[in-house]
């Protein structure tokens, strides 16, 4: 196995583009697990740390510019009222010394179905940002995964940053494990309330080949809360609402049983998560005053 250590964000590029197959490290949390247990042997390893532009990050005035490895822990601590549900999920991320290393950028680039990051990423509607020799774009978050670890990125594309809105409404995270820290999700749920175009988005975690959201309960919940005036009025959410809302989230997860939970398990999670984040969100919501202000 060759190491690669660039210097320079053009030399990693350069690097990539001529061994595509190389795989990126940065935390090496997802990586250096694989490695140590034989599940992956990969050819070349391109070491991303001493690229210093990845561990910045940018708040303009509609959205956060976060370079792939600011690691969790920065997030917690400086971006939590511009990304409470991914700083929320950050929490929940294995140890403290893990959230000192790892990052948004290799979650994405492992684009396992349990990673933390992507319910909150998708509930966001985040915007991945890849680059090569032959240049950037921009992907939607929607668009990223494509299949059980495995993401839109080209052989010879690296992830430079994620694009994300900064927060207009309460936004929430919840997470199972089988036990409080160190642990894998057995499923995830992320919410966010987006008041200035009156929807709701959500994102799931390990109960599908890859994070998915809730599509049906989106719609559901967006166009019940529209034509019940809930927006203005603030009222507290019908418990037939809210419901509807939890049953059509468990539908949309596609699980396995594995060794950290049953699919009926998980279904019967996700609905329940998606519940209480609504409410603990439209709480949220009802207490800023917001609702009272779009009345008025």
């Amino acid at each position: 196995m060759d190491f690669l250590r660039p210097a320079s964000w053009e030399e990693a590029l350069a690097a990539k583009a001529e061994h595509p197959t190389a795989v990126p490290i940065a935390g090496g949390t997802d990586v250096m697990v694989e490695i140590n247990f034989d599940h992956r042997r990969p050819e070349y390893l391109l070491d991303l740390n001493r690229i210093a532009l990845l561990e910045e990050y940018e708040v303009g005035e509609e959205s956060v510019r976060l370079g792939a490895s600011v690691p969790y822990s920065r997030i917690m601590e400086r971006l939590r009222t511009e990304l409470p549900g991914l700083a929320l999920a950050s929490h929940t991320v294995a140890s403290p010394q893990i959230r000192n290393r790892g990052g948004v950028g290799g979650n994405l680039g492992t684009a396992s179905p349990a990673g933390d990051a992507h319910p909150a990423l998708l509930a966001a509607g985040a915007e991945v940002e890849a680059e090569s020799v032959r240049g950037s774009r921009l992907i939607p978050i929607d668009e990223f995964y494509t299949g059980v670890k495995r993401n839109a990125l080209a052989p010879d594309e690296l992830i430079k940053a994620v694009h994300i809105k900064k927060a207009d409404g309460p936004q929430q995270y919840s997470k199972v494990g089988t036990r409080n820290a160190m642990v894998i999700a057995v499923c995830a749920f992320g919410l966010a309330l987006h008041p200035e175009t009156r929807t709701v988005r959500t994102g799931i975690g390990s109960a599908a080949p890859t994070p998915v959201r809730a599509k049906a309960a989106e719609e559901f919940l967006n166009a019940a809360l529209e034509e019940g005036g809930f927006w203005d009025s603030g009222k507290i959410i019908t418990p037939s609402v809210a419901k509807q809302f939890a049953e059509l989230a468990s539908g949309a997860c596609n699980p396995i049983d594995d060794v950290r939970g049953t699919a009926r398990y998980r279904r019967h999670a996700v609905g329940i998560m998606a519940r209480r984040t609504l409410g603990w969100a439209w709480e949220q919501y009802r207490g800023t005053g917001r609702a009272l202000e779009g009345a008025a």
